[in-house]
């Protein structure tokens, strides 16, 4: 399958790169130390969505702030050897030209940036929970992406993982494309399903890109 596009927008954790183990060593230390219970802990969706949302639905209102700074110190911490690329990922990412690409995503900037770093992506433009006011499964995200790469919504197509982040894409108005890294393919509702990134490859075109997905 074909797709030609102006911007590709792609999720962070669990699309361009996995850091499941340390996301669910932190958080399970963080609960402890929290007095949150296994049952009260295992309710809450923690993949696809900002921190700030995760703590704010398992701790009272005046406990939020500090307890999403230490949520990122613990992860953060443990960035060293916790991060791997996914399939596919600098394959795609090199043959794209930086204008043309942004991650977006859930995590705060400062935790965002050190676990690319740690496996040696740069973005051009990357959308963080700290630019937006309303995350994933709102379209807010996205569509500030689209903005700033200076890209038309329905030109642009989001790479996701989870269903939160589908969905926000499915409400921005762009194309999506889900990946089965983290959930299965029927619980993912998107345009094309893929395996992983080394499912995709992209051809720049005068001012887009042809993106070639294979299902």
């Amino acid at each position: 399958m074909k797709i030609q596009a102006d911007a590709l927008l792609f999720d962070n954790d669990g699309t361009l790169i996995s850091s499941m183990e340390s996301v669910y060593r932190c958080w399970t230390r963080w609960a402890q130390e929290y007095g949150i219970t296994a049952e009260d802990f295992a309710r809450v969706e923690l993949h696809g969505r900002p921190a700030a949302e995760i703590v704010a639905d398992l701790l009272p209102a005046e406990k939020v702030a500090e307890a999403v700074a230490r949520i990122e110190e613990l992860e953060v911490s443990d960035v060293a050897g916790g991060v791997v690329l996914l399939p596919g990922t600098r394959e795609l990412l090199e043959s794209l030209p930086m204008d043309r690409w942004a991650v977006v995503t859930s995590a705060t900037r400062v935790l965002a940036e050190a676990r690319l770093a740690e496996v040696g992506v740069r973005p051009g433009l990357m959308i963080a929970a700290d630019d937006i006011t309303r995350g994933k499964p709102d379209p807010e995200p996205f569509l500030l992406a689209a903005a700033k790469l200076g890209a038309d919504p329905a030109r642009c197509v989001v790479f996701e993982d989870a269903p939160a982040g589908l969905q926000a894409g499915r409400a921005a108005g762009m194309t999506t494309v889900a990946l089965t890294t983290t959930h299965q393919a029927s619980e993912l509702s998107a345009d094309v399903v893929v395996k992983d990134l080394s499912a995709v490859s992209a051809q720049a075109t005068t001012g887009g890109v042809e993106i070639t997905c294979v299902e």
